[in-house]
């Protein structure tokens, strides 16, 4: 297959191949791994090879890619459960925490690109005016104040203190921001329902760790459920409901679009 390139310098072998799928428009939970591993070795034969230490990289990559491929001609191997283990798993791992820390650091860019636009003025206080201290008598500003006074000052200080205080908000807890998100979320949806085809959605929301994941995992479980990978059921008024999985979780691709959404 004929392959062109724009020799473009990647910072390295993920960064290539998650350019190779994004240009291909390829599903990153469902690699073609013979199509990728041909186009990465046509581009790792037309780069320069004088730089060794990044050359290495590249090269590790693309036994890592044969290995891959070499399995997936193989018959699947199977885990402890009897689910098949898909020789692509820890690369598309791998691939999905680079583009996570890819995004971010164009957020951070474009965060200091935006900082870059704010200047401050230096004090042009003259020297004479801040040693400038204007002349107090002890005596004149004490005059008249006894102990009696002092204390009624202090009282009233206190009670506008007091009155400064919300009766209603001073009993709240701290508020924290708990990061997670929906994206993330459904994600852990999508290995939690390889493990169970079945499972009760009131169980499942109490053994979250906090208010805010009941809330994310609900939400999430409304998407996939618009999406068509889980139905409910519920036997009587009130009872249990039951999520069931529609399809192989491997093969969710509306969920793959719908993070690259929540991405961009």
């Amino acid at each position: 297959m004929d392959m062109e390139f724009k020799l473009t310098r990647f910072e390295g072998p993920l960064d290539l191949l998650l350019h190779l799928i994004e240009t291909n428009k390829i599903d990153i939970f469902d690699i073609p791994i013979v199509q990728i591993t041909d186009q990465y070795m046509a581009y790792l034969s037309q780069i320069d090879r004088e730089d060794l230490s990044s050359m290495s990289e590249f090269l590790v990559m693309a036994s890592t890619l044969l290995d891959i491929k070499c399995r997936m001609l193989l018959p699947r191997e199977t885990d402890e459960e009897g689910n098949e283990e898909d020789p692509r798993e820890d690369l598309v791992k791998k691939l999905l925490e680079y583009k996570m820390y890819k995004y971010l650091s164009y957020e951070l860019k474009e965060c200091l690109d935006n900082a870059a636009g704010a200047y401050y003025k230096k004090p042009t206080i003259p020297k004479e005016i801040q040693k400038f201290r204007p002349k107090t008598d002890p005596a004149e500003l004490l005059s008249g104040i006894t102990l009696k006074k002092l204390n009624d000052i202090f009282q009233g200080i206190l009670r506008r203190q007091e009155d400064k205080v919300d009766p209603i908000r001073s009993r709240f807890g701290k508020i924290e921001k708990e990061e997670v998100s929906l994206s993330e979320k459904m994600l852990w949806m999508r290995t939690f329902a390889k493990d169970h085809q079945t499972f009760s959605f009131r169980e499942l929301l109490t053994s979250q760790a906090s208010k805010v994941q009941v809330v994310v995992t609900f939400l999430s479980i409304l998407e996939l459920m618009k999406m068509g990978h889980l139905t409910a059921h519920q036997d009587g008024l009130f009872g249990d409901i039951s999520l069931n999985v529609e399809d192989d979780p491997d093969t969710w691709k509306n969920l793959t679009e719908f993070m690259e959404e929540e991405a961009s």
